[in-house]
């Protein structure tokens, strides 16, 4: 659904109503200025926002600590875990 800013002000109830089925695109100065979602609508994409940001820093983690990573990779295959020889007493 589009509406105008006049009339989202106008209609403000009946528009948060039609919110909750699909987005509402309010037009301002003939362009789309705002979209109004449902509060599930907004968490899932925050969600999504969240999750593709921690696949991003993850990214970056491994580019930035590439070298020690592949060390403690080495040292894991030649040496294994430090805890190997522990024994349950």
């Amino acid at each position: 659904m589009q509406v105008t800013a006049t009339q989202a002000k106008n209609r403000f109830g009946a528009i948060c109503a039609q919110a909750k089925t699909k987005p509402v695109f309010v037009e301002k100065d003939g362009r789309i200025d705002t979209v109004i979602v449902s509060a599930e609508q907004f968490e899932a994409l925050q969600t999504a926002a969240q999750s593709k940001t921690l696949v991003q820093r993850k990214a970056q983690f491994e580019k930035t600590h590439r070298v020690w990573i592949a060390e403690q990779n080495a040292r894991f295959q030649a040496h294994g875990l430090w805890c190997d020889d522990l024994r349950v007493w």
